[in-house]
């Protein structure tokens, strides 16, 4: 979900945007792009730009119509269909894709569809899932969507057990870090905090996470983001709401889990009488000075209930361009490009992707629309490309890289484009 325009508006990311591809377009061209004769054209293009447009191209992809374009669905190939209308209405060529990856590359060249597609599997939580948190004496209300959220590949569910807190999660030797050091967990579910301690030196991804506690034994997960906030998470702005996530596990690694948020992670860590409020604020900063484990039995219990369903589905790239007017330079590629799949409707509720990635899809469209009716022109070709599967694990990224339009040594830059409207 990280892109090149990250911090900045989607008008500032389009005026930011030109003035790269105009660098970029000039590389080893003598300055053409930027020649006198050319540069009237790219004034009239930055002159067209429109926020109020960007904002309705915004408006409509988030809105209920597409259903938060999860990929997959038929709301995502209405998407896909809405984009590819959008190019050509910009005046834009839409690309002959190879379906068959065995083809030669040059033997599609010519206009055709746009549309690059795989099968994929399409996870969907069912609505009404439940998390309820309880001792023997009490029991916690929950909250779906503010206090948890099941994972969105998470697969069906209906376990109980004792809760343990399990740090990180992390089992790394050549760390020194063993999180379930001492600690029985069978039957368990387990809870871990997100991310890593600071001074963890190594890669370790949420799918591992939930292999170790698989291999460990237990029935399932609860994962939070952590009080104590890392430069990083300051950065993006992380809150303790649990958000929409895969979390990417192959399926015989995974098991039933939920993002909860930070208070109920607190509450549950704070659940005995002798146990401090702050008591996760202490153990996470513990955790950051020492790989020593902090795993401990809480008294809580979890019940987790949902069902999700599983489908095929279609995942499609839309890919339109401008073609570069040397013949031997229009062989070189710029490759601008943009997610639009979001999370769809899960567990109930509806993500409608409007900052991700709805605004970095508006933004690739003013800036074709841009060049395209202003007549900018440049020696090599600019392709653009609308992905679907990124919340998935770059799936749609991946496949254009099996089934490029062009050799991929011919492609000069690709310029990505995610989160242009968190301002």
């Amino acid at each position: 979900m990280n892109g090149l325009m990250r911090n900045c508006s989607p008008s500032r990311a389009v005026l930011m945007l030109l003035g790269i591809i105009i660098a970029l377009l000039s590389l080893g061209n003598q300055g053409y792009a930027l020649s006198e004769e050319n540069y009237p054209t790219w004034l009239r293009a930055l002159d067209s730009l429109s926020s109020e447009r960007m904002l309705a191209d915004v408006t409509t992809l988030s809105s209920p119509s597409f259903n938060g374009r999860q990929t997959g669905t038929t709301n995502d190939a209405d998407s896909a269909k809405w984009i590819a209308d959008r190019f050509l209405a910009s005046g834009l060529s839409l690309a002959c894709v190879r379906y068959d990856p065995t083809m030669p590359i040059l033997s599609c060249r010519r206009s055709g569809t746009g549309l690059m597609t795989t099968a994929v599997r399409v996870s969907n939580i069912a609505p009404n899932p439940v998390l309820r948190i309880s001792t023997a004496g009490d029991s916690l209300t929950q909250q779906l969507g503010t206090d948890y959220l099941p994972i969105l590949d998470s697969p069906s569910a209906e376990v109980r057990g004792p809760i343990v807190f399990v740090g990180y999660g992390i089992v790394d030797a050549t760390q020194g870090i063993d999180d379930y050091a001492g600690i029985d967990i069978a039957n368990a579910i387990v809870l871990f905090l997100r991310g890593t301690p600071t001074h963890y030196k190594g890669t370790v991804s949420h799918a591992d996470k939930v292999r170790f506690a698989r291999q460990k034994g237990a029935l399932g997960y609860l994962t939070a983001t952590g009080p104590v906030l890392s430069p990083y998470e300051i950065r993006r702005g992380v809150t303790g709401v649990p958000s929409a996530f895969y979390g990417l596990s192959p399926q015989s690694e995974t098991l039933p889990g939920a993002w909860i948020s930070t208070t109920l992670a607190e509450q549950i860590l704070a659940a005995s009488d002798q146990a401090q409020p702050s008591r996760l604020h202490e153990l996470q900063e513990k955790l950051n000075r020492s790989p020593a484990t902090q795993s401990i039995n809480t008294a809580r219990y979890a019940f987790l209930d949902w069902h999700t369903l599983l489908e095929d589905g279609v995942l499609i790239n839309v890919l339109a361009f401008l073609p570069g007017n040397d013949p031997q330079k229009a062989q070189e590629i710029l490759v601008i490009g943009a997610h639009r799949d979001h999370f769809g409707r899960q567990a109930g509720l509806l993500f409608p992707g409007a900052d991700d990635n709805a605004s970095g899809t508006a933004v690739i469209l003013e800036v074709a629309r841009a060049m395209a009716k202003a007549g900018a022109t440049s020696t090599r070709t600019v392709l653009f490309v609308s992905f679907s599967g990124e919340e998935q694990g770059l799936v749609g990224s991946r496949l254009y890289l099996e089934r490029a339009l062009w050799p991929i040594g011919s492609t000069k830059a690709m310029i990505n484009i995610d989160h242009a409207g968190i301002g």
